[in-house]
C-alpha cells in the first residue's frame, strides 16, 4: 500500500482514515488538535469495536494514541497491523 491510497476524508481544518484489519480497525487523522498535526504529523489510534485498545508492538503500554508519525511511520503501523490482523480471518 501507498500512502496516496488511503481514502481521506475532511475532518475539522484536516483529514480523517479508517482502514479495517480483521477484529480492529486503524484511525489515523491530522488536524490542529491532533498529535502533530500542526506540523503536518499524524496520529493513529487503534479500535476494537468502539472502544480505542492498546495494541502491542503499535501503541505503548499505557496509551492508546501514538502522535507526531510521519507518513512513512503511518505506512509502517499500517504493514505491522496487516501482519496482527492475519491471525483474527
Amino acid at each position: 500500500m501507498k500512502f496516496e491510497d488511503i481514502k481521506f476524508i475532511s475532518l475539522y481544518d484536516g483529514k480523517a482514515a479508517t482502514i479495517p484489519f480483521g477484529k480492529y480497525e486503524l484511525s489515523i487523522v491530522s488536524h490542529s488538535m491532533s498529535y502533530g498535526g500542526k506540523q503536518g504529523l499524524y496520529e493513529i489510534a487503534v479500535y476494537e469495536g468502539d472502544d480505542q485498545v492498546e495494541l502491542p508492538g503499535v501503541t505503548r503500554e499505557g496509551d492508546t494514541v501514538k502522535g507526531f508519525l510521519t507518513e512513512e511511520d503511518v505506512l509502517g503501523i499500517i504493514k505491522k497491523m496487516m501482519f496482527i490482523s492475519k491471525g483474527d480471518s
